[in-house]
């Protein structure tokens, strides 16, 4: 059959795919949902296909975060742990993200399998011993974690910059070479003690890692990142953490635990253990080497956490034995309007806080509508949000049904012709097919979507053109009415099959209201007619701008709650889909914050032009015996002999940031609406180089 749909029926594929998992100190939030959308789309799809696919995850709820959040809070690990699973698992059945199970790390049959997998690595020898040098912080008895010191960048002098990297020019360093330390947990310095440390050997597995990183397993733009990796050489990693730590004690090894990140990826495989003890499925056949030749495994993940299973994992998998991935997905992270998820301007968004005001498929059919197979970020326009869903989902889908249905109730009790007036109509819906399920298996969901939009209009224009609310007016043009309406239903039917996987909800009513059972992708392929439907009932309203308005005002109340919610981490957690970090511009600070600018006086005694930027000038400032390099974007407004001798303001404390001309060692201070309107603040006559501004 030329216009049979596409269907991958003949060979029935099973398919394992896996969530990154949520760190479970917080509360889920909109860039969270980017990833779980995406690979239940992803699921929906396959299972619409006829396959038998599995859906897993989990939290991760291990490690130094939140044994400290929970100490806060007066809570035992285990309780908090616990708490934020439930809030978890609430937030996902919200928007009908589809796990078969959904089980966090904590869980004994994951703590079976990570020691299991551990023993059977040192039995090999791909574990070694060694002592190394850690921050121990005395006040709190804990070594530290290289997220809970800061200190002096050793490179650039940056001030207040992590244990392992510094923020400000891009340097890694180990925490012991960091200047003036400090525990972020006491404030104190830390001492420097020895401990023993576990080290899996993933320089073992080069070779292995080499032909993965060839693979089709990963896309290009990771790809090019793990050769990256290799070019500078693999090293071991620490799988090892000194008590106290909440996690699961190594075997055989007192007082030491595993380091979150051994255990959160073999998480995935103790979800699926525990679906398949209940299912009845051969957990063996998708995770062991030998058994797993007819077994497909993915893994859905956001890009931060590339480096831990595209390195780690792969080679931690090949070391006992198991199977590596059949792919990796991997995508960006979620901004909103064009910029980081603010707390103070209220676009960063709880799961939660979003369900009080909206439907959860106005958001997914957003994301479907903007995600490809690429590695970018995506951004969540909220004008465009309501506009694309209007317009798309009630404008066109549904609109098809509702323009129909009536006429079909009312005048031929709810009865569709035995024929249809376009089956060319239906041919052209059958026959796209192929293409849609290809951009639904690639993850191209936002070109299936302009696709399947594509159909909504040619219907709604084939209703236009036959008019039947003129047609009805007359006797003998009853049956044409009829089988327009009747082609238009179908039209909105096979609609329904494509967008399944997006709008599971729309669909379920839709459903009922053709009065037939579940659809599946087979069911493109016949036409509905001489079947008796139902009263419509309307299946989706439009967004008002008033729900996103008042989204908007209850996150930016919330945000001391969410702020008290979030913790440090000890590198970057699974699935932490949305950049953490405070916007420069819009987040609101306090006082005290304020009071830690220090205001200058400086006199500018060079100022040249920078070779290749457009907007900057190299200023050399005199701060009363001390001299600064600053780059100052007041190119369209001075000449830089204008400058020279000139007094100005400058932050002497901002830390120094490296540029591709040099290090900028402070700012300038300037106003005005920009271009040639723009002032150096020049103080008064009487103020020396090295006065403060108060």
């Amino acid at each position: 059959m030329p216009n049979a749909p596409l269907s991958h029926v003949e060979k029935r594929r099973n398919i394992l795919v896996t969530n990154a998992l949520p760190y479970a100190n917080g509360p889920l939030h909109l860039g969270h949902m980017v990833g779980f959308i995406q690979a239940d789309i992803w699921v929906r799809f396959q299972k619409l296909q006829g396959h038998n696919v599995t859906y897993v995850g989990g939290d991760d709820q291990h490690g130094t975060p939140i044994m400290l959040g929970a100490e806060k809070l007066g809570l035992t690990a285990q309780q908090l742990v616990e708490q934020t699973e439930a809030a978890h698992k609430n937030s996902l059945s919200g928007f009908n993200i589809g796990f078969d199970n959904y089980t966090g790390t904590h869980d004994d049959v994951n703590k079976t399998l990570a020691s299991e997998i551990y023993v059977t690595l040192r039995e090999r020898g791909h574990i070694d011993i060694r002592t190394i040098k850690q921050a121990y912080d005395e006040e709190k008895g804990m070594f530290l974690p290289d997220r809970y010191v800061k200190g002096t960048c050793p490179k650039c002098k940056s001030p207040d910059q992590y244990g392992d990297n510094c923020e400000v020019c891009g340097a890694t360093y180990d925490t012991t070479d960091l200047i003036a330390p400090y525990s972020v947990l006491s404030g104190k310095p830390p001492v420097e003690r020895e401990s023993e440390h576990y080290f899996f050997k993933v320089s073992d597995f080069e070779q292995t890692l080499s032909e993965w990183k060839e693979s089709d397993a990963l896309q290009p733009e990771i790809a090019n990142k793990l050769e990256e990796w290799f070019e500078s050489g693999l090293i071991d990693w620490d799988i090892s953490r000194d008590k106290p730590y909440w996690g699961f004690e190594i075997p055989d090894a007192p007082g030491k635990y595993f380091y979150v990140w051994l255990d959160a990826p073999i998480g995935y495989m103790a979800s699926h253990k525990i679906h398949c003890d209940h299912s009845g499925d051969d957990w063996a056949s998708y995770w062991e080497s030998a058994n797993s030749e007819n077994t497909e495994l993915y893994h859905f993940i956001g890009k931060d956490i590339v480096r831990f299973h595209t390195l780690f994992w792969p080679a931690l998998l090949e070391a006992a034995d198991y199977r590596r991935p059949s792919g990796v997905f991997v995508h960006g992270f979620l901004t909103v309007d064009g910029a980081k998820m603010s707390k103070s301007r209220g676009t960063f968004v709880m799961a939660d806080t979003y369900l009080k005001h909206l439907n959860p498929e106005y958001l997914r059919y957003y994301y479907a509508a903007k995600l490809s197979s690429n590695v970018v970020d995506m951004d969540l326009n909220l004008d465009d949000f309501v506009a694309r869903v209007n317009s798309d989902i009630v404008g066109k889908m549904v609109n098809i049904a509702s323009r129909c249905a009536g006429f079909i109730v009312k005048r031929f009790d709810g009865q569709l012709a035995e024929q249809s007036a376009a089956p060319e109509l239906h041919d052209e819906f059958v026959q796209a097919s192929r293409r849609i399920a290809e951009r639904y298996e690639k993850r191209e969901f936002s070109q299936a979507m302009r696709e399947i939009m594509a159909l909504a209009d040619k219907a709604n224009q084939f209703i236009d053109e036959h008019k039947p609310w003129v047609l009805i007016k007359e006797d003998d043009k009853l049956d044409e009415v009829q089988q327009v309406c009747t082609a238009g239903i179908n039209a909105f039917r096979s609609l329904c099959v494509y967008l399944k996987p997006v709008l599971p909800d729309l669909v379920a009513q839709a459903e009922a209201f053709l009065n037939i059972a579940p659809l599946g992708w087979s069911d493109l392929a016949q036409p509905l007619l001489s079947h008796k439907i139902n009263k419509f009932k309307p299946l989706m309203i439009r967004i008002e701008k008033e729900a996103i308005d008042s989204m908007i005002e209850e996150s930016k109340e919330s945000l001391e709650v969410a702020s008290s919610e979030k913790s440090s981490n000890e590198s970057p957690k699974l699935n932490a889909e949305s950049p953490l970090g405070k916007d420069p511009i819009s987040d609101e600070i306090n006082f005290d914050d304020f009071a830690k600018v220090d205001l200058r006086i400086a006199r500018i005694t060079k100022a040249e032009h920078v070779e290749g930027a457009d907007k900057l000038l190299q200023l050399s400032l005199d701060l009363g015996g001390e001299t600064r390099n600053v780059f100052a974007g007041i190119k369209s407004a001075y000449e830089p002999k204008q400058l020279e001798g000139k007094l100005t303001v400058m932050v002497a404390n901002l830390a120094p940031r490296k540029m591709r001309f040099g290090v900028s060692e402070g700012m300038v201070l300037a106003a005005g609406p920009g271009g040639s309107d723009l002032y150096i603040l020049n103080p008064e006559d009487g103020a020396k180089p090295g006065m403060r501004v108060k």
